[in-house]
């Protein structure tokens, strides 16, 4: 074989590792919000991703590792939503426009693609720390790009942003967590209506 087919070879092997990784990964995102931390087998997520669970140690050095890709990608998820919400509103309509979107009954009806940490979070502090690491960081960016959007001249913009994030998640976790389809409403509806995420 030729020095140029060996290095096609194994660019294209590089390749579809790199592609598998994603899809176990990707997999893993969405089970994890859909069954939680502790309810999510790495055979379950093999399974899903169309992979034998013997191909999971090419992959990842442990089941943590994985977990901590998965909350990173779920998390990703979220904030491409954020930033995509934030770009298409003029900016003193952003956080209210962000508000009514995550907290929209589509939202609330699809976890297993929303936001990780009102799907995930009651489960973080039983996690490996890089898996919590992990979730740390996506909250912090999802924090300043909220900051972000507050006027420049409020000097309590971090701790509105603080309380605007926790009402969001809250208010998402309370919706999704009773089985009374008006009390979940009156939940999401109060926060609309009560919370003027407007600076």
């Amino acid at each position: 074989m030729s020095v140029m087919k060996q290095a096609n070879s194994k660019q294209n092997l590089s390749s579809r590792k790199e592609i598998t990784h994603a899809r176990i990964v990707e997999t893993a995102a969405r089970v994890i919000r859909r069954s939680g931390y502790d309810g999510t087998g790495v055979a379950d997520i093999m399974k899903e991703a169309g992979l034998t669970h013997g191909g999971f140690y090419a992959h990842f050095s442990s089941r943590d590792a994985m977990l901590a890709e998965a909350a990173d990608r779920a998390g990703e998820d979220t904030i491409a939503i954020i930033k995509r919400v934030l770009a298409e509103v003029p900016s003193d309509q952003a956080l209210q426009t962000l508000m009514n979107v995550y907290l929209s009954n589509e939202h609330i009806a699809n976890f297993e693609t929303g936001c990780s940490l009102a799907a995930l979070g009651s489960e973080m502090p039983r996690q490996a720390p890089e898996v919590r690491n992990a979730s740390t960081c996506r909250v912090k960016e999802m924090l300043a790009l909220i900051e972000s959007r507050l006027s420049a001249n409020q000097s309590d913009a971090y701790d509105k942003a603080l309380v605007i994030f926790s009402t969001m998640v809250g208010t998402l976790l309370l919706a999704r967590a009773v089985d009374d389809p008006e009390l979940s409403e009156a939940f999401r509806s109060a926060a609309l209506k009560h919370y003027d995420a407007k600076d």
